[in-house]
């Protein structure tokens, strides 16, 4: 791809935007970087960039700077119906995101992963099998760094593992990974999306590109994904824990097995799998899938599948205070990851839920409790929401809360020994926190503050 000499619009200084403008600029372009928040709001942007021959126009996005750029690279962040965007693509330029620049750029073939849920999870476990098998891997996208900041590191032989969201794949149009992989499609982002249709419209884009030479790999319990099946040109490997797939991976007598062509190989014992739940174990099958199409013999698959131990943030252990554990499941930002990791629970459970509302109803979150979960502590905008249909339901063990300091002192006084607290909000971050990560940290600073207590509030 021609960079040298291109004048480039970067829309966003967030996460991606940063490394974008820096590996544009030592590339020869001429760049602008436009952001929605005001300059004094951007001092850390500032800071970064104050060296280097970029112009930034901050404070809004005007629709103007469509008219001199020759393309545009948007963040994940900004939605494409702003006034800029539409301009831009009313005059024919291109709007492209970061793992679309960063494909046209890279020599490293890639192994993609989309999905409503377990998208990190699996690339995280893909990502260490593959290091396992001894090929240098760069784990990346909504994981680890963007893959724009490896780009130049990885060459033919290297491989990355990325995470991609439907934010990413929203403007792509090149994009072609070696192997792809769809784990769930299930309503989220409705909001952003409009619609379910728009939405696996986009999802599909991780494939739509790819040929005989490529693999997809999709799940074919999830009803939306297996949907799909007939879609890619190329080779189509299914994966199921529920019955026995022609091509790709299942349980055989509790063994995930792997069949693609004429070999049939079996990797592990589903109970020897660390990491815990049924979402877990397909997580492991397509994990495991991947990497064998990518060449990883069963063995090395099997013992990366065993050592693994999870990832921050989902269904983490923190700590077991009075008999009583804590879970920190933070990226339980949706209800269909949620009742994943209530459906991993063994022990009675005082659940946390509420946050930023994403404009998805609540009821199959509430039916999922089961005799599982025994209270509810409700933070966030959507604390109502959730209450109302809690008891709608007949579930009226609810408690408001203002924050996650004053939840985690409830949930204390609330669960009894044998029982555990669950952090699963089964809503985004963003009206009490800037992402999932900060959510999580600060929940397990409470959770390690009751330890100085020495009785119950």
């Amino acid at each position: 791809m021609q960079i040298a000499g291109k004048k480039v619009l970067v829309i966003g200084a967030a996460v991606t935007g940063i490394p974008v403008v820096k590996l544009l600029s030592r590339l020869g372009a001429d760049v602008i970087l436009n952001d929605f928040k005001k300059t004094d709001e951007l001092a850390g942007v500032i800071s970064e960039i104050e060296q280097l021959p970029i112009k930034l126009v901050a404070g809004g996005h005007p629709a103007k700077l469509a008219e001199d750029c020759d393309f545009i690279v948007i963040s994940p962040g900004v939605p494409l119906d702003i006034p800029l965007v539409q301009r831009a693509k009313a005059l024919g330029k291109e709007v492209i995101s970061e793992i679309e620049l960063a494909f046209r750029l890279a020599s490293a073939p890639i192994a993609a992963i989309t999905g409503t849920n377990g998208k990190t999870t699996t690339t995280a476990l893909l990502g260490e099998i593959m290091k396992a098998a001894g090929k240098r891997t760069f784990i990346t996208g909504n994981i680890g760094n963007t893959m724009i900041l490896e780009v130049e590191n990885a060459g033919p032989e290297d491989i990355f593992a990325l995470e991609v969201s439907s934010f990413q794949l929203e403007s792509t149009s090149r994009f072609k990974p070696t192997v792809s992989a769809i784990l769930n499609i299930t309503p989220d982002h409705l909001n952003r999306h409009k619609s379910m249709e728009n939405y696996i419209d986009i999802k599909s884009r991780i494939f739509i590109n790819q040929d005989k030479n490529d693999y997809t790999i999709l799940n074919r319990d999830d009803p939306e994904t297996s949907k799909l099946a007939g879609m890619p040109r190329s080779r189509v490997l299914l994966f199921s824990r529920k019955e026995e797939v022609a091509q790709g991976a299942f349980l055989e007598n509790d063994n995930i097995v792997v069949r693609v062509g004429n070999k049939k190989e079996t990797i592990i014992h589903k109970d020897k799998i660390y990491i815990p739940g049924r979402h877990n174990l397909e997580n492991a099958l397509a994990a495991a899938l991947m990497a064998y199409c990518m060449g990883v013999p069963a063995s090395t698959i099997g013992a990366a599948l065993e050592s693994f131990k999870g990832v921050e943030h989902r269904i983490e252990y923190v700590e077991e205070i009075e008999g009583v554990i804590y879970y920190n499941d933070s990226k339980g930002t949706n209800i269909d990851a949620s009742i994943k990791a209530i459906e991993a629970m063994k022990r009675p459970t005082v659940i946390i839920a509420g946050g930023y509302d994403k404009g998805s109803g609540f009821d199959d979150f509430i039916e999922a409790f089961g005799n599982v979960v025994k209270h509810m502590v409700l933070i966030g905008k959507t604390a109502d929401k959730l209450e109302k249909t809690a008891h709608k339901h007949g579930f009226i063990n609810t408690y408001k809360v203002k924050g996650m300091r004053e939840a985690v002192q409830k949930c204390h006084t609330l669960a009894r020994p044998g029982d555990c607290v669950l952090l699963s909000p089964a809503c985004a971050s963003w009206d009490m926190f800037s992402n999932f990560e900060e959510r999580g940290r600060l929940f397990k600073d409470c959770v390690k503050e009751l330890k100085t207590l020495d009785t119950r509030y």
